[in-house]
């Protein structure tokens, strides 16, 4: 099987679904990583110097994390970070389908579509668009994952929480996750923050005892036609 994941930010791809891709990579199937925004200019910076390094060290990081959940190499898109809004939606979705058309993917995981993040948001809608279910689509399946910081107050703005449709056990995945986490060392935030490994494992510790697993990944569907 082919997997896509299309995410907004490096480490999203990671935090929301770091475990099944490693998972997938287990049972042999290909993954590929798509990642839209480059991550980095929506912050404070003192020079230009500085924010092209931090874009080449968040890409560095993503390289390292996908290998060691082996995954294919990531690809990045380089839009500008927090501010697609700001451009035009036909043109992301088109970034996506070239994408799909080149990978040909059975299954995409992407974001949660009220996320408090504007990226995710759109992301998940540039998604959905190219990947709607035609007849002739390669897609079979699209899964959302939760990004924590972000999907946890997505509610707050349109009243759609987050709900778990389907929980997958990574019980034996989830110290590559960790590790992979671990190559984003600018990313990472000490304990209480929700972006720290220990809410992260806490996540996963409870999202398996929801079903009965030692450690899960939970998701959203947005359609699967595989069983039809």
């Amino acid at each position: 099987m082919k997997v896509l994941i299309v995410a907004a930010h490096p480490d999203d791809e990671i935090l929301g679904c770091g475990g099944i891709a490693a998972r997938h990579a287990d049972d042999g199937d290909q993954v590929n990583i798509i990642i839209l925004a480059e991550g980095v200019t929506s912050r404070k910076s003192d020079s230009d110097s500085t924010v092209n390094q931090q874009i080449r060290d968040l890409q560095e990081s993503a390289k390292l994390a996908a290998d060691i959940l082996g995954c294919e190499p990531p690809e990045f898109v380089g839009l500008p970070d927090n501010r697609m809004d700001g451009l035009d939606l036909l043109d992301i979705v088109r970034s996506v389908e070239d994408f799909v058309h080149r990978i040909e993917p059975d299954l995409v995981y992407t974001h949660h579509a009220s996320d408090i993040n504007i990226d995710h948001r759109i992301t998940h809608q540039a998604v959905v668009t190219a990947c709607r279910p035609l007849p002739t689509s390669c897609v079979r399946a699209i899964y959302t994952f939760e990004t924590v910081s972000s999907t946890e107050w997505g509610h707050s703005l349109s009243g759609i929480k987050f709900q778990p449709l389907i929980y997958i056990d990574i019980t034996k995945q989830l110290p590559r996750k960790l590790k992979a986490l671990g190559q984003y060392t600018s990313e990472m935030q000490p304990f209480p923050h929700a972006r720290s490994f220990k809410a992260i494992e806490a996540l996963a510790t409870l999202r398996g005892s929801e079903t009965g697993f030692e450690a899960a990944e939970a998701f959203g569907i947005v359609y699967d036609r595989r069983s039809q």
